[in-house]
Order: C-alpha cells, then structure tokens, then sequence
C-alpha cells in the first residue's frame, strides 16, 4: 500500500511540473516572439503582412504543445498507467 501512495505522490508532482513549466515556456516563447515581431515592424512596417501571418502560425504551435501537455498531465491524474503495474 505504501508503494501506491507513492506513486500518487510522484505522479502528483510530475504534474504540477508538467504544467508549470509548460505554461511558463509557452508564456517565455510567446513574449520573445511577439516582441521579435514588433521590432520587425517597426524597422519595416511594408513587412507587417507577412510577418504577421507567420506570427499566428507559431502562436498555435506554441500552445499546442502546452495543450499536449496538459493532455498528458489530465491523462496521468485520472487514468495513471503506473498504478496497474503495482496493483498487480
């Protein structure tokens, strides 16, 4: 019993990580990129079109993979594969 009380307490501090520091990696690259952007704007405003367009590309990417992330934490927190390797 006390194995399984570990692996939940484990399993609850992965997800905390996974959750934490994918949000605070998405909030970093999010903020250097938009930052990049307007530099780029401002340098050369003839480029807001297309810069603009690659801008929304890589915003979605960036929260796709927080939102696989946090797919993978949800998936740990209600059906953790580890606790049947115990059960057992």
């Amino acid at each position: 019993m006390e194995a399984l009380a570990l692996i939940q307490a484990y399993t609850g501090i992965g997800i905390g990580l996974i959750i934490g520091l994918g949000a605070a990696g998405a909030c970093i690259g999010i903020g250097i990129m938009c930052a990049s952007f307007l530099e780029g704007a401002a340098r050369q405003p003839e480029m807001i079109p297309a810069l603009q367009g690659k801008v929304f590309l890589l915003l979605g990417l960036i929260d796709a993979s927080f939102i696989i992330g946090v797919g993978l934490a949800m998936m740990f927190a209600f059906a953790n594969p580890l606790l049947s390797v115990v059960s057992q």
